[in-house]
This record gives structure tokens, sequence and C-alpha cells, in this order.
């Protein structure tokens, strides 16, 4: 079955876009802030159980995503505030609670916040769907004071209804479409929905835990990847979100890694830093949403 929201196009091919005046490869820096429960069972594992059987609580593994609140994310913000980076969280709303001083700390950094459920959950595992997205996008904009109009679900995961739900509550873009390097619009049965790209190669989540790469696999694939985006910006702008999780990209050994790719990134030419709210702004200011 062919993309049923998406139409099929090449990449560099559709409506020619003119680049920001400020570079021509938009890079949005995504940093994923969750609460993994420690009464429930974990999303993902570093240290797989004694004879296989998952145990309630699970201290190490949920120590493992601990650690990363308490001495990752400090880094994070710290590295991307001393260069002056804009960037973006997404993030799950039951972060306010569990984490406070991490939810101020973002949005004193002026991050923008992207909805990201409640807790670190997939939505098609969840019952309630529709008042589980409206409680964490309400949850965000009581403590910020402005609504989400982004949406990344907990581990990029749909059901069939979810484009129409965040589409229903008011979002205007989401990422979990990994289909091209360039926004597209989607459609959904409320109206169109901007899929803006989300980057499943150069990610952490992927790299270190999924893959179990070395430290400095991050880095390599960034490079390599901005050499092609540099040719191909010449005729078509190109996006690359960079997905970064406190408690893999933030631990000591691979930290340098991430400096050194903030580095990179800014003494490449024709880059600029945007985020998911500017880069929907720059898209559907040259291609509005289509008529429904």
């Amino acid at each position: 079955m062919a993309n049923p929201r998406i139409p099929y196009l090449f990449s560099d091919e559709g409506p020619k876009l003119n680049a920001p005046k400020e570079g021509a490869i938009m890079v949005h820096l995504v940093v994923n802030v969750e609460h993994w429960q420690f009464d429930a069972s974990m999303p993902r594992t570093i240290i797989t159980p004694p004879h296989g059987k998952e145990t309630v609580p699970d201290v190490p593994n949920f120590s493992w995503a601990d650690y990363g609140m308490r001495a990752g994310l400090p880094r994070i913000i710290n590295a991307i505030h001393r260069r002056g980076l804009p960037a973006s969280t997404s993030f799950n709303a039951g972060v306010i609670q569990a984490y406070p001083r991490a939810a101020e700390a973002m949005h004193e950094a002026g991050w923008e916040f992207i909805g990201h459920g409640v807790h670190q959950k997939a939505l098609n595992h969840a019952e309630g769907e529709e008042a589980l997205i409206a409680t964490s996008l309400e949850m965000i904009e009581s403590f910020t004071g402005k609504r989400p109009k982004g949406w990344l679900s907990p581990g990029l995961r749909e059901s069939y209804d979810t484009p129409e739900i965040l589409k229903r509550q008011g979002i205007d873009y989401v990422f979990d479409w990994v289909v091209d390097d360039v926004p597209r619009w989607m459609t959904t049965k409320e109206g169109p929905l901007l899929s803006l790209p989300y980057n499943l190669e150069v990610n952490d989540s992927i790299i270190y835990a999924v893959e179990r790469h070395s430290s400095n696999e991050m880095y390599q694939r960034l490079e390599n990847t901005l050499r092609l985006f540099e040719r191909e910006a010449q005729t078509q702008p190109r996006v690359l979100a960079i997905g970064l999780h406190p408690h893999l990209i933030g631990v000591p050994h691979r930290f340098e890694s991430l400096e050194r790719m903030l580095d990179l990134l800014m003494k490449t030419p024709n880059v600029c830093f945007m985020t998911g709210e500017s880069m929907a702004a720059w898209y559907t200011q040259q291609v509005p949403a289509p008529s429904v």
C-alpha cells in the first residue's frame, strides 16, 4: 500500500523552494525529554533482565534514563545555550511534575515545546488516545503559557486516527512521518496537516540504543550528511532534524561528540538553525495548505 497520507514525489521535485536567507540547510535540534514511569515497564532497556523476565520496578533501566535527566540534560542545555542556538524539546508533559527543574530550565532557555504525550508510552498502546493528547497539550500550555503547535509521537508510533486527532487538537505540524528531507502536506479527514522532517539516521536513539555503535558514529554520520546536503541544497533546501536524548548523547564518553557536532554545524557554510515553528512558517508562506 502506498503512503495513505502524503502523496508520492521525488524529493527534488514538487514546489521550488526559496531557502531562508540564513542558509539552505535548516538544522533543527530536537531534545527528547521524557518521563519514564518508575512503576511501569521501561520503554527501552540497556540491561537485559535476568532470565529474560521483565521486572517492575526496573531499577537499572529506570536509572539509565533518570541519569540523563539529572546529568545529561544540563550538559545539553548548557552546550546549546553557550553557542546561542535555538532548539526544541519534544516533551512528555509528565516531566512538569516529575522533573520540574528540567521543565523550568528549557522554558527559561526559550526552547520550543513540542507535544510528546504525557509519559513515554506509544499512542497505539494507550487507551483514550484523544484524551491523552489533549491532556498533554493542556499541561504544556498551562506551564508555558503557549499551546504547542507541533507534535512528535512517543516512539513515532501512531494509530490510524492520530493525524485527525492531532488536527482537531490544534496541531499544525507533526514529525512522525520520516519520509523526506523537505516538508510535505499530509491529508487528514480534518484538513491538511504539515509533515516536517525528522531524521532517524542522525539520531542518538537509533545509533546508540538500537544499533549500539561507537561514540564517534553520530559525528561521522553528520559529517557525511552535510557533504551531500551541501550539494543538494544548491537546487532545493534541505532539513536536518537531529534527535537527541539526555541519557544517550548526554553521557560523558559521548558528550564530546555532541559538542563537535554543534561546532561543525556552526562552521559549515549555508547552515542555519531553526525550530519547528519557524520552519513551518517558512514553508507555509511558500506552499500554503492545499484546499480541502
